[in-house]
């Protein structure tokens, strides 16, 4: 077993977890607190400790150690650096990306130090926190690699300022276990003795969760939110039950240097301790060195958005055809010329485009506009848009057509070449412009209504193709004056409805905080809400075999209706997964994401994949299934089929058709039959990558 080099630098995540304010009361006991600090264990104006963020990316941390292979039985904690950047909100959901930046060899028999970096994000948007780990792989030095930069590292040569003691009992890893940390050394006694020790220790992060507990007590009692930085080296184990003792020395108003000792026996456990505290700085979104598109924006919601991104630093693409509010007429370049002449009157950087959108030429010249000028995109903003109002039956082809080709077809048109550069680079940011006469219906307006609703579908789709890449694409159903409405709406509602109450929401979207994929939102007036497409429960009739009767359907049409307990789907798949779910067994479900059954062991499964192989269902197929199994058991194989044969190897293959991502014994469960493959998607225990729906073909590949 040997450390993976090749996983330096390579992305890791997102990785998701969505945790409670019982989550985070149950890491603030597992730490310690207790009636003393109601602040942090009772659901009343619950404020999170902020060392809660390292044991709720443990997740996160363990794909280190996964990714670098590291020997779990000589894995230990070294160091830990959080850098915070807004206080952890109660609950929520945190999503995390990184990766392994540095590999250190301290020698044979000495160890290696392995770095990862993370920053993680709330489901707000909000970045929270900015995590620097450093795992000591104990048995995993004498590589040849290069050797840790040496650190220096003074206390004051006086008597602390604080000394805080506490006494953790010895259970405690039992309770802080239950935050994440699952790893046997803190609960096993025999796998204690073969790491080394005399019985389970405890956690280095438990104990880190007593010292910053003791930290804030002495200088930011109650204000957990002023926490900045929180650093440290841990130097030696700590058996359950040892009471501690925190020194703080106050270096400034906003920085303490401070240690952990074992008061039993006076052995430092905690050294290096770095704190800083204090008001967090203005977390301001800012655009500095992107490059923004935004079509339709010589006058209303689109020159706002582009004067808005112009403010905050991003380099603009003013694109304008110029013509008359229902697309007639040559066009001209007043619009888009004037808003670029302000974007640089404020001492911001614009040029601009008449373009049609209504053409892939037209689309392609105001994405080359942006490459000509500024060299990339980063932002795109379709935005623009005509009218054509007529009743239904009035409706003549051409009004149909060309509403469309503006609206939908033009959206098209911009956003493929867009997207080209933006997967290249691995960073985009789209926004689609809905309409609630869309989303809901607007009388005499069947052609504008249709584009509308038909940008959500090519939201759907594509925010699937840009996942992968970083790009994320969302839309906005603005209502705001605009010459599109001037004479729609009443004259005094008209004068309230400014543009600029919408760029918020838009401007948000177009950000790198904006983690959300394929939403859609109201917005106007400075109020603000989701949209979505809500699927019901529904019911099954019959069997799956014998077509119901139109009678069946109207006796169980209540429950058919019925949106009780509605869900949202990301993709199709989930949606299909649902009506499969429906009919079937869990004894009998077919794996969409498995091999053939086998007994013991992931490895075993893998080894027992050839024999199940169905060369007669293999005919014409060309694909290869890359599985990543995580967890102790897990590990890398894949299985290439090609002409009618199969072969599975351990490892990863340069380029898989899809990959399947599963923990060891979900997947273990799902092939034994207990776990229905389907489920397992759909739930989030199996993800897929790559081209899911070829994922399908392995359930009719082997023997199940």
């Amino acid at each position: 077993m040997a450390l993976n080099l090749d996983s330096v630098g390579k992305k890791i995540g997102p990785v998701s977890k969505d945790y409670t304010w019982k989550d985070a009361i149950l890491y603030a006991l597992g730490v310690g607190a207790g009636f003393s600090e109601l602040e942090y264990t009772y659901e009343k104006d619950l404020k999170v400790i902020p060392t809660f963020s390292i044991a709720s990316i443990f997740d996160f941390l363990s794909h280190i150690g996964i990714n670098a292979n590291v020997n779990l039985a000589g894995i230990l904690h070294g160091e830990q650096d959080l850098i915070f950047h807004n206080p952890i909100p109660p609950d929520g959901k945190l999503i995390t990306e990184g990766k392994i930046t540095h590999m250190y060899d301290k020698g044979k028999g000495k160890g290696a130090l392995v770095i990862g970096e993370s920053e993680t994000c709330h489901s707000s948007g909000k970045k929270l926190f900015t995590s620097i780990l450093t795992l000591f792989a104990r048995l995993d030095g004498g590589f040849g690699g290069e050797h840790a930069p040496k650190e220096t590292f003074e206390y004051p040569a006086r008597k602390p300022d604080f000394e805080i003691e506490a006494s953790p009992s010895s259970d405690q890893p039992l309770l802080y276990r239950l935050t994440g940390d699952l790893f046997a050394l803190h609960a096993d006694p025999e796998f204690a003795k073969l790491a080394g020790f005399e019985k389970p220790i405890m956690h280095g992060l438990c104990t880190y969760g007593f010292a910053c507990r003791a930290l804030m007590q002495c200088l930011i009692p109650g204000q957990p939110e002023k926490v900045r930085r929180f650093k440290c080296r841990f130097s030696r184990p700590l058996y359950p039950g040892d009471p501690i003792k925190t020194q703080i020395w106050k270096i400034d108003d906003k920085t303490a240097l401070w240690k952990t000792a074992n008061a039993k026996t006076g052995e430092e456990v905690i050294t290096n301790g770095v704190f800083e505290f204090g008001d967090l700085p203005k977390d301001e979104i800012r655009f500095d060195g992107k490059v923004a598109v935004v079509t339709g924006a010589g006058g209303g919601l689109g020159r706002t958005y582009a004067l808005e991104l112009a403010k905050r630093g991003a380099k603009m693409v003013v694109n304008d055809f110029g013509g008359s509010r229902d697309g007639s007429g040559g066009g001209g370049k007043g619009p888009a010329d004037k808003v670029v002449d302000e974007i640089k009157a404020m001492g911001g950087s614009a040029v601009a485009n008449y373009d049609s959108v209504s053409t892939p030429e037209g689309g392609q010249s105001i994405i080359q506009t942006a490459l000509d000028n500024f060299g990339t995109i980063d932002i795109l903003i379709n935005n623009a848009g005509i009218l054509r109002d007529k009743s239904f039956l009035k409706m003549e082809p051409e009004n149909w057509n060309t509403v469309l080709d503006v609206h939908l077809t033009g959206a098209y048109n911009v956003t493929k070449p867009a997207f080209t550069v933006m997967r290249e680079k691995g960073y985009g940011r789209i926004v689609m412009t809905t309409s609630a006469a869309g989303l809901y219906g607007n009388f005499g307006q069947t052609n504008y209504s249709s584009a509308k609703m038909g940008l959500v579908g090519l939201m759907n789709a594509a925010k699937l193709e840009g996942k992968k890449y970083n790009i994320k694409i969302n839309t906005v159903a603005p209502i705001a004056a605009s010459r599109l409405t001037e004479d729609i709406m009443p004259p005094e509602l008209f004068e309230k409805m400014k543009p600029e109450f919408v760029s918020p929401m838009v401007l948000y979207l177009c950000s790198e905080k904006c983690k959300v994929n394929g939403y859609v939102y109201n917005a106007g007036m400075g109020f603000f809400n989701r949209a979505a497409v809500v699927t019901g429960p529904g019911a099954v009739i019959g069997d799956g075999k014998t077509i119901p009767s139109v009678e069946q359907v109207a006796d169980a049409y209540g429950k058919i209706a019925s949106m009780s307990a509605g869900k949202e789907y990301f993709e199709l798949n989930e949606q299909v997964g649902d009506l499969i779910n429906a009919f079937s067994a869990p004894a009998k479900t077919e794996a969409a994401a498995a091999a053939p059954k086998a007994s013991g062991s992931v490895a075993d499964i893998f080894k027992a994949m050839p024999g199940a192989f169905n060369a007669g269902a293999a005919k014409g197929v060309d694909v290869v299934f890359q599985y990543n199994i995580s967890g102790s058991g897990g590990g890398d194989w894949f299985c290439v089929i090609k002409d009618g044969t199969c072969a599975v190897e351990s490892g990863k293959h340069e380029k898989p058709t899809c990959t399947l991502k599963m923990a060891d014994a979900d997947f273990i469960s799902m092939i034994s039959g207990a776990l229905p493959a389907m489920q397992a998607y759909t739930s989030g225990k199996l993800k897929i990558e790559g081209d899911v729906m070829k994922s399908q073909l392995i359930g009719k590949l082997f023997k199940l």
